[in-house]
């Protein structure tokens, strides 16, 4: 989903932050998708078949396509054309569940909680990578307390069970849906866990017992506790255009994070419970870190903290400008 303000804000602190040194961090060893037809990455996945490839998609305004990617070159391997649904709405999330099948979470809604229900689409990740159609299934999903916009799904490796995030700018919730999704019926995903961020998505660590939330400038730490979800720490996110996706590595060790726009680049970060601890920023490589707020920080120097803070007060200001003359 487009953010005009979140777009101005990603264009500044870009421009603010432009300084080798500023962007300097360990594990920088990301790609770059180069697809054209990829403009609005919204989701990432790790493949659990295909070592190196990562699935994506577009947002709204887009077919039913899934991307895979190859984390090597950045080129598209493979192009899935989703059969048997609709046309996606926005497609905001992509993860994927026990028996290596694939959720698409058609969540997002550009009129911010205007729509009645949403959908999730599931399919078999395939076993060959080329061009081709599979049948996928549709699954119609309600929020318990009322149409929301929601832009972070992920699916518990373990149980299948698929969890939603809604998206507030002063913190949403962690809504579960039932243990086994209906594909004749309406799924009713109910909130269980306030969540500290204005989250554009969310991944599950692969042994279901970490949970990454992102936003635009930052991201925060759960240990999963069964979705009855305990805060650890900031995530160390790196600062992008407009970010929009997190995955984990297949092994749990690395957290890939995403952008939308064409030639958007997928930056790497080691998972903070990779070591087997949960350290918060403040004790990583000595810097400094930003407090934690709706839209939580990683891990930036002085410098770097001050021209966030910049930025975010003149959007904000411009903001609430704009909201008194409307």
């Amino acid at each position: 989903m487009r953010r005009p303000f979140a777009l101005l804000a990603g264009a500044l602190l870009v421009g603010a932050l432009a300084a080798p040194a500023a962007l300097a961090a360990d594990g920088d060893d990301g790609f770059t998708i180069k697809d054209p037809r990829i403009k609005e990455s919204s989701g990432l996945a790790a493949s659990h078949l295909h070592p190196g490839v990562h699935w994506t998609h577009n947002d709204s305004g887009y077919g039913p396509q899934i991307y895979a990617v190859d984390g090597r070159t950045g080129e598209t391997v493979a192009t899935i054309t989703l059969s048997g649904i609709g046309k996606p709405r926005d497609a905001e999330a992509i993860s994927i569940g026990p028996g290596n099948q694939i959720y698409l979470g058609d969540i997002g809604d550009n009129l911010d909680g205007s729509w009645p229900y949403v959908w999730i689409y599931r399919l078999p990740e395939p076993k060959e990578l080329k061009d081709q159609t599979i049948r996928a299934t549709q699954y119609v999903v309600k929020y318990s307390d009322g149409p929301r916009n929601a832009e972070s799904m992920v699916v518990h490796p373990k149980t299948g069970r698929v969890y939603i995030i809604d998206k507030k700018e002063d913190g949403g919730h962690l809504y579960e849906g039932p243990a086994e999704l209906s594909p004749s019926g309406t799924n009713v995903f109910r909130p269980i866990a306030p969540v500290d961020l204005w989250a554009t998505d969310a991944a599950l660590s692969p042994d279901g017992t970490h949970l990454a939330v992102r936003g635009y400038f930052g991201g925060i730490h759960y240990d999963w506790n069964g979705g009855r979800i305990k805060r650890v720490g900031l995530l160390d996110v790196p600062l992008q255009r407009q970010g929009e996706s997190v995955t984990y590595s297949v092994d749990g060790t690395k957290l890939l994070y995403g952008s939308e726009g064409s030639g958007s680049p997928v930056q790497v970060r080691d998972a903070p419970e990779a070591d087997g601890s949960a350290k918060s920023p403040s004790k990583q490589g000595g810097s400094s870190s930003t407090g934690a707020g709706p839209d939580g920080g990683g891990r930036f120097g002085v410098g770097t903290v001050a021209a966030v803070a910049g930025v975010v007060a003149a959007v904000w200001g411009l903001r609430r400008l704009l909201r008194r003359r409307s």
